[in-house]
């Protein structure tokens, strides 16, 4: 099987006695409460989806990140993750803070290594290469004027409400695909519904790969991005009646959309190796927003990583579109068609068109996930 990012899955989430001995020490000792976005990160780093970090990172690995895209130990690492101090405190190297959520439970404790005053400008501009519109800019604007980096361990993963038995860690993927014989296995990054263009696209992954894991993400989104729940609907409704069950897997994606395009698409690939993965979808403008970024600038990044970096493969496609000159699905590398007879539709044409009850074309989306998203478009506008 793949190896993790880094080499070795990391575990930092304790059991048994040493659960009990961290929660009795976090009692003792000073707190920092974790956003929502954190708290994702948190369980990321705790089960190994994002190895080889073990903590949030130090002032080192930061600035390596931000700068050129790599931790100080020269490992690719693509976006910040890291932990805003929001009350100023100044923590020494070697104190011991505990991690809440913000509920007040204790996660877990960290130890800290460095506490600083980022340049956050230069982190907007560097990594998401936006500006004050950016989504970007709004949150690093929410947070702390400091970051505070260490090691963690974690006693409790944050608690979700929903999608529960589809939370999968690393390892139970890993165990989950040796179980399936799978050896070569695509994932499917969305946060949004899986219209017939996507279908597409993870169709064609099967046919080079054992078996397809499709992945929505459910931590943080824009609040115009539809729902998990009414997503989570979709993705039944779909792959029970027109994907081939014995090779398709959905587990969810606990961590927040930053939306940063390019390089969040090599995130996302980081993490997906480590949850075994050996193919990613890279489609067109991967996890970008509005017009930062081009086309397939996330797909392009790739080729710029040094051999070695990755060990998953990228299969990258066109934007697809039902083609009425040949009757299915294709792409320009694979359809003669010229603009007359492709089938585009916008996203505000098709959120217009649901929100009236209309439903798009079947060449666009699947009648049984264009219902589910009508029912959701009417229950929006009843509340």
């Amino acid at each position: 099987m793949i190896a993790p990012h880094g080499g070795t899955l990391v575990n930092r989430l304790l059991a048994g006695a040493e659960r009990e001995t961290l929660l009795k020490k976090a009692a003792g000792l000073p707190s920092i409460t974790l956003n929502s976005r954190e708290c994702s990160d948190l369980e990321m780093i705790a089960v190994g989806a994002m190895s080889p970090l073990q903590g949030f990172m130090n002032q080192a690995d930061y600035e390596g990140v931000v700068e050129n895209m790599r931790l100080a130990s020269g490992t690719l690492w693509p976006l910040p993750v890291v932990l805003a101090n929001k009350d100023g405190e100044e923590f020494a190297a070697g104190v011991e803070v505990a991690l809440k959520g913000e509920d007040g439970a204790v996660l877990g404790v960290m130890k800290v290594e460095s506490c600083w005053a980022p340049d956050k400008r230069k982190e907007l501009e560097k990594c998401f290469l936006g500006d004050d519109q950016h989504p970007a800019w709004g949150y690093l604007q929410s947070t702390g004027e400091k970051y505070i980096g260490g090691q963690i361990q974690v006693a409790n993963l944050p608690v979700h409400g929903k999608h529960n038995d589809y939370r999968m860690t690393p390892a139970q993927t890993r165990a989950a695909f040796a179980e399936k014989g799978w050896k070569t296995i695509a994932v499917f990054q969305t946060r949004n519904p899986i219209h017939r263009a996507h279908e597409y696209l993870t169709k064609v992954a099967l046919e080079q790969t054992d078996g397809l894991l499709v992945h929505p993400l459910v931590g943080d989104t824009k609040s115009d991005d539809i729902p998990s729940d009414t997503r989570m609907e979709c993705y039944h409704a779909l792959l029970n009646k027109y994907y081939p069950l014995d090779r398709t897997m959905l587990a969810v994606y606990p961590q927040a959309m930053r939306y940063g395009g390019p390089r969040e698409a090599v995130l996302h690939a980081v993490c997906r190796q480590n949850y075994g993965c050996t193919h990613i979808i890279v489609g067109r403008d991967h996890a970008g927003v509005g017009s930062y970024y081009g086309t397939f600038d996330a797909q392009e990044i790739f080729d710029g990583l040094d051999e070695g970096d990755l060990e998953i493969n990228t299969l990258r496609f066109e934007h697809s579109f039902y083609c009425k000159l040949t009757g299915g699905m294709a792409t320009t590398k694979s359809s003669p068609a010229g603009p007359e007879d492709k089938i585009f539709l916008s996203g505000t044409k098709v959120r217009e068109m649901l929100a009236s009850g209309q439903r798009p074309p079947a060449e666009f989306t699947r009648p049984e996930v264009a219902d589910i998203l009508i029912a959701s478009y009417a229950h929006k506008v009843e509340a």
